[in-house]
């Protein structure tokens, strides 16, 4: 069920941001579309953590890999779509009318148990992991609960630090992702071939990432794939702008397993929430650095260069989750690791 909801939400979320977000070079702001993209904060991130949440230290790189790369099945079924419908208003209603598939199969999702206890509703969450366990054959156990710890992002020094840079990072890897997603046109292709290759590019550099996160941790994966997509996403030839494509797109696939691991349980909505409201900022940014080449020719992908870079810097800063249970409470992440 979370491998159909999230190809659906992958080719609504693409295709809505792609075709919504340009819009604001020719005219303006598209009033209709505000819902979608309000939307589209909890839509991109609550599943996710519905997977992370429900698995142990040892599958969850896989598990938010796998998760992961329907999205990018979603994004190459874009390029057909917008082959197949070339009027943007049809398009936009082609690509989202399938999300309403995706609340069918989420009612076969059940709720975090991690989230549960954390809001003190034991007895949903022993329900629930007695059922976990019963289908992985396990025995019964009991469930203790968790005492309440006050929402504040910003309430102790550690997780001022978490969310400040993390911030950084996820305003830097949604910015340089759209850049190049919406500077189809610019590599010497056609716009659905170009938007095809760049959802082709994401599967292999989301395989590379499940083998470099294990290896190297996530710290340094999610630093280098920013600063390399950095690099080479905006050179002129095809071949590099789209292995830059991929380092963008690795780059983002980290982070929603980085960030995850981060925030403790009670925070860890609270925390990818604001962290996908930078994103959107940085995605609804992106597209007005194109008017910057009226200054000077390079001046959009220097831009675009820049701020990759600056928040792979950003990342460097962050602590290291590799192996590391989950956090429950703000007392978790503020212990010396």
């Amino acid at each position: 069920m979370l491998a159909i909801t999230r190809t659906l939400t992958g080719l609504a979320l693409s295709g809505l941001s792609l075709i919504v977000l340009p819009l604001g070079e020719c005219g303006g702001l598209c009033l209709p579309s505000l819902p979608g993209e309000i939307l589209h904060v909890p839509a991109g991130c609550c599943l996710p953590l519905a997977g992370m949440e429900w698995v142990d230290v040892q599958h969850r790189t896989f598990t938010g890999i796998l998760i992961s790369l329907f999205w990018s099945i979603g994004n190459m079924l874009l390029a057909l779509a917008a082959y197949l419908v070339r009027e943007w208003h049809w398009l936009l209603v082609a690509v989202t009318a399938p999300c309403l598939l995706s609340i069918v199969c989420l009612w076969w999702v059940p709720e975090s148990a991690r989230w549960l206890i954390a809001k003190g509703k034991v007895k949903q969450a022993h329900r629930h992991l007695l059922r976990c366990a019963r289908m992985n054959g396990r025995k019964d156990f009991a469930v203790s609960p968790e005492g309440k710890v006050p929402s504040l992002l910003f309430r102790t020094p550690v997780l001022r630090k978490i969310s400040l840079c993390s911030g950084v990072v996820w305003f830097g890897a949604a910015f340089s992702y759209y850049g190049l997603s919406m500077n189809l046109t610019g590599f010497g292709l056609s716009t659905y071939l170009s938007q095809f290759v760049f959802g082709v590019i994401e599967i292999p550099a989301k395989m590379a990432m499940y083998v470099l996160v294990n290896r190297i941790g996530r710290r340094q994966s999610q630093a280098w794939t920013l600063i390399l997509s950095g690099v080479y996403g905006f050179q002129s030839l095809s071949v590099v702008a789209i292995l830059g494509k991929g380092f963008s797109e690795a780059a983002f696939t980290t982070v929603f397993l980085y960030t995850s691991e981060l925030y403790p349980t009670i925070l860890r909505q609270n925390g990818m929430g604001y962290n996908s409201f930078l994103a959107r900022l940085g995605g609804a940014l992106a597209p007005l650095v194109f008017l910057l080449d009226e200054v000077w020719r390079s001046l959009p992908q220097v831009t675009y260069c820049g701020v990759a870079v600056c928040s792979g810097a950003a990342a460097f800063l962050l602590p290291e989750t590799l192996n590391a249970r989950l956090p429950e409470g703000i007392e978790d992440v503020e212990k010396p690791q």
